[in-house]
């Protein structure tokens, strides 16, 4: 583990418990029956334990979209060309993208990083190119990546929200691009999860009956000739994990050294976040699951580690498109705890403790 990733994880504290306990107190004396607003009253409240205020501030939002080629495509596993990964890059880059439609409704901005694209991109302003290198190896043959590539790839991410955040930034959304990263994340699960392959594995791209038994046949064919060890998590992403997936890890990690919550996309952003918080587990706290996917093993994954989704819409796009709508919500909760008048400052009567 390098100085970058330790001094980064020892960053990482426990919520604010003072700032929680002022934001639940304010929330039961706002104009409403105490707890009709549900999970936004829950979602206001850890807010405030992350950013350590008794009333969190959301005005600076953010996704980040990480792209990465995965070597595991060349065993059939995809519906869909490896080149795709590029062309949706560009797609990202133009504006034309399901996440820049709803990133500019939500007011986040969006960036975009090359963490390993197997193809030379077009330099491009709107583009951060942080290759590891193009694309990773074919896991079904041996490791996806080296450990140094695998350490490269979390402080890549590291150094993603460092800028950021020098920019201003309150909260931060995780997003991916590759295809074959569906076969990375089923195969980190299975392994973090102690799972079945079958279990945790579905369509991805939507490949149909016989595709889907030869992508769990290839994981577990993965599996045996890598023997990625659970306990070592940084061993689990080289072995069989993507530069975009370590790279998104390092972005949860860092933004909780930054006291700055994340909003988890869909099943790529939870595998990461398998690797992320076996590396630091206190910064499960600092996690918001914003929907749960139609792919198959997400829900368990999210069960796995403790978290309860926002929604639940039947998505399956990825790219930051379920994490934009989370910071939507979540900016909601903040805004609520903070306008909401108070019955007081209503002149509102408030609850007859003696009445029905």
């Amino acid at each position: 583990m390098s100085a970058l990733l330790s001094n980064i994880i020892e960053m990482i504290e426990p919520l604010d418990r003072e700032a929680m306990a002022k934001a639940q107190a304010r929330q039961n004396l706002l104009t409403k029956p105490q707890g009709s607003l549900g999970r936004l009253e829950e979602l206001s409240i850890q807010l405030a334990g992350i950013q350590g205020r008794p009333i969190p501030q959301i005005r600076h939002k953010a996704i980040i979209t990480m792209a990465g080629d995965h070597g595991v495509v060349a065993e059939g596993v995809s519906a869909y060309p490896q080149g795709v990964t590029a062309q949706m890059v560009y797609n990202f880059l133009s504006g034309g993208a399901g996440i820049n439609v709803i990133t500019r409704q939500v007011g986040a901005r969006i960036i975009v990083v090359d963490m390993g694209v197997a193809t030379e991109l077009e330099a491009n302003p709107r583009l951060l190119s942080r290759k590891v290198a193009l694309g990773t190896q074919n896991m079904a043959l041996g490791s996806a990546m080296t450990s140094q590539q695998a350490v490269k790839a979390i402080e890549t991410g590291i150094e993603v929200v460092a800028t950021e955040v020098a920019k201003g930034l309150d909260i931060v959304g995780t997003g991916d691009m590759g295809i074959g990263n569906t076969t990375a994340s089923s195969a980190i699960c299975a392994v973090m999860m102690g799972k079945p392959v079958a279990e945790v594995t579905g369509r991805g791209t939507g490949i149909a009956d016989k595709q889907l038994a030869l992508k769990i046949e290839v994981i577990d064919r993965a599996l045996a000739v890598n023997c990625p060890n659970s306990a070592q998590p940084l061993d689990v992403l080289a072995k069989v994990g993507g530069f975009e997936i370590g790279g998104l890890a390092g972005v949860m990690l860092a933004a909780a050294a930054h006291r700055i919550p994340v909003v988890i996309d869909g099943f790529i952003s939870g595998a990461a976040a398998l690797i992320a918080t076996a590396l630091s587990p206190e910064l499960r706290n600092f996690l918001i699951a914003a929907h749960v996917s139609a792919e198959v093993g997400h829900h368990l994954l999210l069960r796995y580690l403790g978290l309860k989704p926002l929604l639940d819409l039947g998505m399956r796009l990825g790219e930051g498109t379920g994490a934009a709508l989370g910071i939507f919500l979540a900016e909601t909760a903040a805004r609520v705890l903070g306008e909401m008048s108070t019955f007081a400052e209503a002149g509102v009567s408030e609850r007859n403790e003696l009445g029905d």
